[in-house]
């Protein structure tokens, strides 16, 4: 299980690490895991399943687009 810090995951899903907080918060991101008093990660499994659960939204907004012309 590999741990990624904030700037890796930001790097990784292209996005500001408030914005990722933002989601977090919101309960549409992973939570991060506390590493220390004033450190948390991800695991990195987790971010990858939340990138792969976005893009089959985006392959099924098209597949329906699609459909509908």
């Amino acid at each position: 299980m590999n741990i990624l810090r904030k700037r890796d995951v930001a790097g990784k899903v292209g996005l500001s690490s408030v914005h990722i907080m933002r989601l977090v918060k919101a309960k549409k991101f992973p939570e991060p895991v506390r590493l220390g008093p004033a450190s948390i990660g991800w695991i990195e499994s987790e971010v990858d399943q939340w990138i792969a659960d976005r893009a089959s939204q985006r392959i099924d907004v098209n597949a329906a687009s699609l459909v509908t012309e």
